[in-house]
């Protein structure tokens, strides 16, 4: 019997489910990854992201050679050719069983969804296995047997569930023969070399010493620096968690093997909880598929109408908005692929709320931008800062950009590295510099009047209501 793996967000070896289950007994396995480039780009992939994949791609290929399982890379523009690429290629190589890690996307699920129907008139037996989360999807519900829509007590039943579990992470399977050639992809693919430096090296072994890092040495002050971007109190794990180098439960098992650390426990169990925001998200995708068709999970907000995107969007995409800590969070996202969660929220706002411009103009762009561009927590993070999504900022309650710049970058450190037009002012002058009047010369006014826009905001939301 032939097993095949097929490889697609999850590319590790260690604590990989669908690669333990096909390496269970005797069976020749092989496995295969598939290029879609096309279907990749309407997903916004960034060429950080697409480089990332890449590289980590190339890496399982040299382990699972090491291993005696070949990969094979097989090339389609969209999932629906990939589908036909992938039944063809499984009746050729004699495969009996696909085995998979589930994902949730809408296109994802209606691909698997044919496959396994294509598969089955061929009696091939589809293996799927959960992944993507701690809790599988399902899992954790309310009383009343529903989904959640609320964080707090979606994390209050999400952590009982985990403290309750075992979660025992699956080990790098044995050899199965002699070494085999390791296929690589090239690095040719539309968008790789215009890839910034990379912010992550590749690889397991890079993820976990990343992880490490973090946890002894910066993870029990998270609670407090995970909120200055110009710190490095953040993990920058994302990467590696939304292409599936590193899993949810490697993270929660690296942190329970910190138990014994006491003075640290306050900010591993703040970053615990991200953790559970990520798998709230991803649940969220899964029991509520119009997210992942552009639609809002407050329907009432879809009457909501947009300012014409224009030149204001053209200026936040490009951080020339005349409010220093939006233009150096944007520039950070440009220069580096990746933008701190704190800016994140405050940029998100900034167009969401003050320059009223579709919210999924901004999802679109961070995706098109970020390193660790995951469609779940993307979409979650853009519909709370609109107020569109579960448990949503209420819509009143708009950042001050100003403010939030004041409070998390009082020096103006972050400011100054990404704005160099406003260095030379105070710590006073270069959060509001258009207030006195001081805005250098080569930097713009601000392009909207914070005060004004944020009543706007609050005033179309109102007239929902009517």
């Amino acid at each position: 019997m032939t097993r095949l793996v097929w490889f697609r967000n999850d590319l590790r070896l260690a604590d990989n489910p669908a690669l333990h289950a096909a390496c269970q007994g005797d069976a020749r396995v092989i496995a295969c990854f598939m290029v879609t480039v096309d279907q990749w780009q309407l997903h916004d992939w960034s060429p950080a992201r697409l480089r990332l994949v890449v590289d980590s791609v190339n890496q399982v290929s040299k382990e699972l050679a090491r291993l005696g399982i070949p990969l094979t890379l097989l090339s389609a523009h969209r999932f629906a050719d990939g589908i036909d690429q992938l039944v063809d290629w499984c009746r050729t190589e004699g495969i009996r069983q696909v085995y998979c890690n589930e994902e949730y996307g809408v296109n994802e699920r209606r691909r698997d969804t044919e496959t396994r129907q294509r598969l089955a008139a061929l009696e091939i037996e589809w293996r799927p296995h959960h992944d993507q989360c701690v809790a599988p999807v399902g899992s954790i519900l309310t009383r009343q047997e529903r989904p959640y829509s609320v964080f707090t007590p979606f994390a209050r039943t999400w952590r009982q569930w985990t403290d309750a579990q075992a979660l025992p992470i699956h080990p790098i399977p044995k050899a199965r023969g002699e070494p085999v050639h390791a296929a690589q992809l090239n690095t040719d693919l539309p968008g790789y070399a215009a890839a910034p430096p990379p912010l992550v090296a590749s690889g397991e072994s890079a993820a976990h010493d990343q992880l490490e890092a973090f946890l002894t040495e910066r993870g029990g002050d998270y609670h407090q620096a995970r909120e200055y971007p110009a710190l490095a109190g953040t993990s920058q794990i994302s990467p590696y968690l939304a292409s599936g180098v590193l899993s949810g439960r490697q993270c929660l098992q690296a942190v329970r093997q910190c138990a014994d650390d006491t003075a640290a426990q306050e900010g591993l169990q703040t970053w615990v909880n991200e953790i559970a925001w990520r798998d709230f998200y991803i649940h969220i995708l899964y029991h509520y598929p119009r997210i992942s068709m552009h639609r809002a999970f407050k329907t009432e907000t879809e009457r909501l109408q947009w300012n014409p995107p224009g030149e204001a969007f053209e200026a936040w995409k490009e951080g020339r908005t005349g409010i220093p800590i939006v233009d150096a969070a944007m520039r950070q996202l440009n220069q580096t692929g990746w933008m701190h969660n704190r800016l994140r929220m405050i940029s998100a706002m900034f167009l969401s709320k003050n320059l009223f411009v579709d919210w999924r103009l901004g999802e679109a762009y961070f995706m098109s931008k970020l390193i660790d561009g995951f469609l779940a927590a993307n979409n979650g993070g853009w519909q709370w800062s609109a107020s569109t999504g579960t448990d949503a900022a209420p819509y009143f309650r708009i950042f001050n950009p100003a403010t939030q710049s004041e409070r998390f970058d009082a020096q103006g450190r972050f400011i100054r590295q990404y704005v160099p037009e406003v260095a030379d002012l105070d710590n006073k002058q270069i959060h509001q510099p258009w207030v006195g009047g001081h805005i250098p010369p080569g930097y713009c006014r601000p392009i909207v009047d914070l005060k004004t826009s944020r009543q706007e905001a609050i005033a179309r939301f109102q007239a929902l209501k009517n």
